[in-house]
Parts: structure tokens; sequence; C-alpha cells
């Protein structure tokens, strides 16, 4: 009979399928698996997966996990980039074995091509990228050898060594490996191994002026470090077969390659070149704006390492790619922060209401609790006084037969203090109403009432001569189509004109508290993160997202 605790027992995905399999065969008795970042930007929603699957494999069977930058090209690469990359691995709750680099492998790399060479394997070619793409054929022509194909060992050598030794101008030659123009796979024709590229790198400097490709980099970096199972996305498909050439003709150790499918997330971009563009042409405020799709951006926004891990569980490994809703990515940071974010009321768009049998100078202290999830986190004191401020929202003059907010005759309770009544209104002489004039019914006050009323409505609210002014940001999707990469023209034509909005709120006086990146849920409105702009002299908090979505409501 199948037990309780069996049925739960999450399947494995195929790649833990894989493993498990590789480590019950006696093929290896740890596993190795690396995550290898190019240091030329900020990581993204989309690295977040494959930093799970990698470390994750390592949490649950026996080995560890790498970090390896691939900084094969010193043009786009950027210590700052590196600093991030580490700073948000960690962030996510992972921690690497070593600590590596593709540029640690430079001199082992260079002396693998000499050996290419050696077996006539690899050739210097002095095509340019143009005559290289015309001889390449297409997928139903097989290409054409070129003249520099048949030059010697000992030519290609000394070729080398002066490509080494920067005696060629950027472009001018790359070293080619030397297989099959015919190959049915357009990677296998004779694919290039070494570029000129005259770049100060910033780990090895001016030392080198030729760079391995990525293709020459990867499963070479991979083989010198032992890796058992080396993941990447579906896209690197065509190129396992020469990851398995290079280290067959070598005879190194037989790392092997497996792919997943990439998850793209709608109503964003994860390309790095277009968060690049958003960042430069200033449409966002730098990598970590809260709107951007990359682990700094989330962490500022207010999302929590646990939700984004709980999002990638969710989301799964598979073979096939396809399109993720952003919707489930706010699920998972509604379930977390509903059960860990302290409550705060804080009034977004003010109406002042005056309480008139309410004594004047008075203040009254309320007491609520910070989280109904987890009563460890105690209660806390609100100031209660004659003048409140309430929503706009929360009052309507004539009002519907469902409307259980605070109308003209009707009662509702005040989160933790008293019922009130609405008694009379005040308009300015545009015929906006500018305050509500109530009266508290004695003896209701919230966990001492004795009065056996019943009222449907619970507002929020916040004491005027108590509230602290804060700023708050609203932050929206940043496109408004789900695919803007697939849209017609440019991409950037499809950002939301509503991605943010700066308004003024009203606090109750507990959240002056705040730690920077602390989340609250703001009663009624959602939940925000605590912002590093914030200063002793303003507060700014951040929506990490609504209570509800309201985006599924709309029907967008």
């Amino acid at each position: 009979m199948i037990t309780e605790e069996k049925k739960e027992e999450k399947s494995l995905n195929f790649i833990e399928e894989i493993v498990e399999a590789d480590l019950q065969a006696g093929k290896y008795t740890q596993i190795i698996t690396r995550f290898p970042p190019e240091p030329n930007g900020y990581l993204h929603i989309g690295h977040a997966s494959s930093i799970c699957l990698n470390f994750g494999l390592t949490k649950k069977f026996p080995g560890y996990t790498n970090l390896r930058f691939d900084d094969t090209n010193p043009v786009t690469e950027d210590t700052e980039y590196v600093e991030s990359i580490k700073n948000d691995i960690r962030w996510m709750g992972f921690e690497w074995e070593h600590e590596l680099y593709a540029s640690d492998y430079f001199d082992t790399l260079y002396q693998y091509a000499i050996e290419l060479i050696n077996k006539g394997l690899a050739y210097v070619d002095d095509s340019t990228s143009e005559e290289i793409a015309l001889l390449k054929g297409t997928p139903t022509e097989p290409g054409k050898d070129n003249i520099y194909r048949s030059r010697s060992v000992e030519e290609n050598l000394t070729l080398f060594e002066k490509m080494r030794n920067g005696e060629f101008p950027d472009g001018s030659r790359t070293l080619r490996a030397k297989i099959d123009m015919g190959h049915i796979n357009m990677l296998m024709r004779d694919p290039i191994l070494y570029r000129i590229k005259h770049a100060h790198h910033h780990r090895t400097g001016n030392k080198w002026c030729i760079y391995p490709m990525y293709d020459f980099a990867h499963g070479q970096s991979d083989s010198i470090e032992t890796v058992t199972h080396s993941i990447c996305t579906l896209e690197f498909v065509p190129h396992r077969e020469l990851y398995d050439w290079i280290i067959e003709k070598l005879g190194i150790y037989p790392s092997h390659q497996y792919e997943f499918a990439r998850r793209n997330l709608n109503y964003t971009v994860t390309s790095k070149r277009k968060l690049l563009q958003l960042v430069q042409e200033k449409h966002v405020n730098g990598w970590d704006d809260p709107r951007m799709p990359t682990i700094s951006g989330l962490r500022r926004r207010g999302y929590t390492p646990e939700s984004i891990r709980d999002f990638c569980e969710r989301i799964g490994v598979a073979r096939r790619e396809n399109m993720i809703d952003v919707g489930l990515l706010e699920f998972c940071v509604r379930e977390d922060l509903n059960k860990k974010a302290l409550r705060r009321m804080v009034v977004l768009d003010p109406l002042k209401v005056v309480i008139t049998n309410f004594p004047e100078g008075v203040t009254e202290m309320c007491h609520s609790e910070n989280n109904p999830e987890d009563i460890a986190t105690g209660n806390r004191e609100i100031p209660f006084s004659r003048e409140i401020y309430i929503e706009k929202e929360d009052f309507m003059e004539t009002p519907s037969k469902k409307y259980f907010r605070l109308a003209p005759g009707k009662m509702v309770r005040l989160k933790s203090a008293y019922i009130i009544q609405c008694d009379d209104f005040v308009k300015d002489e545009n015929g906006e109403i500018t305050e509500v004039r109530c009266s508290y019914i004695e003896n209701s006050k919230s966990g001492q009432d004795t009065t056996g009323i019943n009222v449907k409505g619970t507002l929020h609210w916040v004491s005027v001569p108590h509230a602290h002014e804060i700023e708050v940001r609203l932050y929206d999707r940043l496109f408004s189509v789900e695919d803007p990469s697939s849209e017609e023209g440019d991409f950037k034509d499809y950002i939301n004109p509503n991605s943010l909005e700066v308004i003024t709120g009203y606090a109750e006086p507990a959240l002056s508290e705040a730690k920077e990146g602390e989340s609250f849920q703001f009663l009624r409105k959602g939940y925000f993160a605590k912002d590093p702009d914030s200063s002793t002299e303003k507060l700014v908090f951040n929506r990490t997202v609504t209570l509800r979505d309201n985006w599924a409501r709309a029907g967008n």
C-alpha cells in the first residue's frame, strides 16, 4: 500500500532521472555541476531557473556546484557584473564550491589549440568574416574548402604564434577547427576556435590579444573541472556535437552536455542586449529598477528568494520551451509574503474624517496584530484621534446595494478601533467631497466591544496628527503586451506608459521603524518593500504586488 508520504513525494525531472541513473550505475560516486554566466550583464529571472537547477542537483545528490565566469569576451565584460552575479546567487540561497573563470584556463586552452594544430585538426584562416560565411554553405548545401585549409602544420603553428604575439590586427585571422565543410550540422563546418581582439581583459589585462570562442572554452573548462553534468539551454543542442568532438580529439576528461528548455516570462524581455538598451536609453532607472526582470530588480521590488525558488520549482524543468505567465511569479510572492510580512495601515488616496464626538487633543492607543498568520510577531500600538484619513474610495455619497463601506447614515468598523457612523460630509466649490463627519460608537472598541452591533465593512485608517508622509512607487508590468519581442517594430514601442506611478501616502507611525528591503502588507492595498532611496527625511516604498491579480480581472 502506498503511504501518504510516498504519495506526496515529488517525481524527478528528466535531468534528475539522468543523474540518478548515472549514480546508480556507478558511473560517478558524486556529481559536479557548474553555473557559467558571462559577466556582461545582471542576472535575470531566466537565470534563476538555471541557478536552482544546477545548485539544486548537488543539494539533492552527492557532489558540488562551481561558479565559473565565462569571461572570454573582454569587450563586454566588467567586474561590476561579476560582483552583482555573486551577490545574486548568495541572495538566492546558494553557495558555490569553487569560484572559477574561463580566463584561468587561457594558457591551457592555448596549448590545446596547438595540440589540435599538431594533429592536423586546426588551421589559421586569413579569410574575412564575409568570406567565411560565403563558403559555409546553407542547411541544404555543403560548404566549400578555402585555400587556407590546406596549410601545413608548421605554417599554422608559426601563424598562430604570431597571432598570439600581436603581430596581426583585429579580424585579420582566425584559428578554425578542421572538421568537415560538408557536415549536415553547420556548426561543424570548420568552426572558429580563436579570434584576434586587442582589448584589455578585466582579469588578465593585456597579456592576451587572442581569445577563445565560447565553443572552444566551454567544453574544455568543463573537462578541466571534471564537470559530470554540463547543463545548458536548448539553443546549445547543435553545439553538443562540437563539444564532444573537441573533447574526444584532445583525449581529455569526457564531460557531458545536457539541455533543458528556456522558460520565457510574459510582459517582459530577458535578452541581455535588450535589457542593456532599456538601461542605456533611460527607459528604466538602472539594472535594479524594480520593473526589470533582473534578480536585483526583483529584490529591490520586494520579491523574496523563497518566492523565486518556489516559482522555479513550480515551472519545473522540461524539454520544450514555453511562455510562463508572470501571474505565477506574483502568486508565489503573495503566498510567501502573506506568511511573513508585517501588517501596517497606509492611506494612499486620503479623505479626512472628523469624529465629532471624540474629544479634541486626545490620543487613544489601539492595539493591532502584526501578522495574523504568525502570532509570534505580536501586537503593535496605533494612535487614534479625532481626525483620521481613510481612502477616498471607501466613502460613497450614493452607495450601491452591495457597497458595505462608509456612506451617509451607514456604519463601518475602523480596523482595530471603533465602529463609526457617517452623519454628514462637506463638498468644495467643485462638488468634490473634502471631509466626512462621523460619530464613534462608545463601547465598540475592537477586543472590548459590548454593543452587539454587527457591521459588514472594515476600513484601514491613519490618525492625521500622527501620520507619516511617505513616497509610494506603484510599479506595474514593464510592457503592455505579452511578448514584446515578437511584436512588429521596435520592442520598446510596447513599454507600458503606466508602469510606474509615484504618489504620496500617509502611514501609521510604526512604519517608520522599517529596515531597508523589509516587506509589509499595506492593509487592503498590497505588499510593499522599503526602497534604498529612503532617507531619514523621507521613506520610500515600492509596491511588490497587489493583493489580487488586477491584470487577470481587467481581462488583459
